[in-house]
Formats: structure tokens, sequence, C-alpha cells
């Protein structure tokens, strides 16, 4: 009985169930990792294809009926169109046929993930093998040599949802979970923005002037960071104002255990299963990667949607903070 009454003093109830959430946290970062990334097999790949108008027809329907579905071809007006669809990421790649000769044109841009390209120089090689051609590669907007496999765009941005989310928490754990009081929260709204800021452009000058690794804007990259940090942070803070210190793991479920598996670091999107691939965009590690991306490789061309997707959590994260504030604290018992 000694034992138990040790146990019972040693291990509160509380602190029994924040065990229990951890573990499970574990199993659930376990399963969304190997999930996502196990097997990695490119579905629907958005793809271009450009050439005389039979021809490009012939072929878009052979790649249609590729085995597994991994291709979404379409057709397109020329090779200058389809050059013009891959830069605005609108496809991940385009086949240009030849109207003479045997030797078609792939184009491919491994700044958006080097995994897709070489699967797609893979796909499309095999495929018009079986027809007797051949194809040459061209990547038109290829990932720096010292960006190995395009992940850097990728490591920045968890760089920046880590600081977000560790910000939000140190705030809540030296001084509550739950701001006192509106004033409160509107400081630590604005110590989160300040650390954004700052966390920001250290992130964007390490990546590109100091490490080299990732071409691109710097003042857009600074903003993006600074962006991606205070939306994670945001987030963070509403968590804890609604749940407590409960909100900090379910902000690492979000952020780290669905967020960074679906983010198409590693594998970009069309290869992952559907459950990561419709998840990641509308969360602050696919949007951050994505627009990183598209900063550094593709002039910034389709960067709306992922930066609405970021303001929207970093706006939602401000309101549910401010108003868990409002909320009035039990009063102590006599």
């Amino acid at each position: 009985m000694r034992f138990v009454d040790e146990l019972k003093s040693a291990v509160s109830p509380r602190a029994a169930l924040l065990v229990i959430g951890v573990v499970a946290l574990q199993l659930l970062f376990i399963t969304s990792y190997v999930g996502a990334l196990h097997d990695p097999k490119p579905t629907d790949v958005p793809f271009g294809v450009a050439g005389p108008g039979p021809a490009a027809d012939r072929v878009a329907d052979r790649l249609a009926a590729l085995p597994g579905g991994p291709l979404d071809p379409r057709t397109v007006a020329d090779a200058d169109e389809a050059r013009h669809q891959v830069l605005d990421r609108e496809v991940d790649g385009a086949l240009v046929v030849a109207p003479d000769g045997r030797t078609d044109t792939l184009l491919v841009a491994s700044g958006g993930g080097a995994a897709l390209s070489a699967t797609l120089v893979g796909l499309i090689t095999e495929a018009v093998a079986a027809e007797g051609r051949t194809v040459r590669t061209v990547d038109v907007a290829p990932a720096s040599p010292e960006d190995f496999e395009g992940l850097s765009s990728f490591y920045l941005v968890v760089g920046w949802c880590v600081g977000g989310y560790l910000c939000a928490s140190i705030l809540a754990i030296s001084a509550g979970a739950r701001p006192a009081n509106p004033q409160r929260a509107v400081i630590r709204l604005g110590a989160l923005a300040l650390a954004s800021v700052v966390g920001g452009l250290g992130g964007a000058v390490i990546i590109g002037p100091i490490l080299g690794a990732l071409p691109g804007s710097l003042l857009a990259l600074w903003g993006l960071g600074a962006l991606v940090t205070f939306a994670v942070g945001a987030a963070t803070l509403a968590l804890q104002g609604l749940t407590g210190i409960v909100g900090i793991g379910l902000a690492i479920l979000l952020v780290v255990i669905a967020g960074n598996p679906s983010a198409g670091g590693a594998f970009p999107s069309p290869m992952l299963p559907p459950f990561w691939k419709a998840i990641g965009p509308a969360l602050p590690p696919g949007a951050g990667t994505w627009t990183a991306r598209s900063v550094a490789y593709f002039h910034g061309n389709a960067v709306t949607g992922p930066l609405l997707v970021l303001s929207a959590w970093a706006v939602a994260g401000t309101v549910v903070t401010l108003l868990t504030s409002l909320r009035r604290r039990p009063a102590p018992t006599a």
C-alpha cells in the first residue's frame, strides 16, 4: 500500500493524463510520417502535352491510360504555353511532341521537388520508348546546386514553424496558458510578432547570403518567414487559450505530426497518399514550403492561395487569443 500511496503522490491524475497524451502523440507521429512517406507514388500529377493537334491528343490519351493513373495530362497550345504553365506551377511537367523526328522534349522543374521531377523523367522516358521514341529533358526551374533534392525550403519553413510554437509555448509556460486580460493578450501577440520578424529575417539571411542554399528575394523570404512564424505562434496561443497547456500538444499535432509530412518537402504533394495530399496545402508547413519554392525558383508565381492560408491561420489565431482572454477565470473558493 505504501508503494501505491507513493505512486499517487508522485504521479498525479493530471500528470498521468498528460503522459498518456504524449504517448498518443508519439504513436501518431510514427503513423503520420511512415504513412505519408514510406511508399511515395505519383497520382494524378498535373501534366501538359503540346504538339500538333491530333498527335498531342493521342499522347495525352496514352499517358492518361498509364497503369495506376500517375498522370493527369491535358493538352496545351504549344511549347511556349507548356513552359509557361510549368513556370506558373499550373502543371508539374510537360511533354512537347516533336512534329518531325522522333525525339520529344520533356519540361520539368526540379526546384518544385527533385523527387517528382526524377519520377516524371522515368515515367515519360519509359512511355515514349514504348512508341519507339526518345526524350530529352529540360529543367526550366532547376534547384540550386547548393539545395540538395530541393529540401532547403522545407527545412527553412520547418524552422520557422518550430520557432512559432516554441515562442508561444514559452509565453504560456512563463505566465499561464490563458492571458489574464485582453491587454496581456495583446502584449503576448506583440512579443510573438517581434520574434516572428526577427526569426523571419534570420532564417532568410542564413539560407540565402550565408549558406547560399536558396536563391530568391531576401525581402520576400523575410516576409514569408515572419508570416509563417506568427501564424503558427498565434494558432498555438489560441489553442492554449482554449484548452490550457494541452494546447501545446494540439499545436504539435497540427504542425509537426500532420503538417510536416504533408508539406511536400521530401516528396511533393502529387506523390503523397490521398489524406496527406488533401490536408497539406491547408496547413502552415505545406503553404509555407510551396511559397518558399515559388519565391526561390518560380519568380513568386502561384503564391496567392498559400499566403491566404497562412494569413487565415494568423488572423484566426489572433482573434481566438483575444476572445479567450475575455473569459473570466473562476473565482477562488473560500
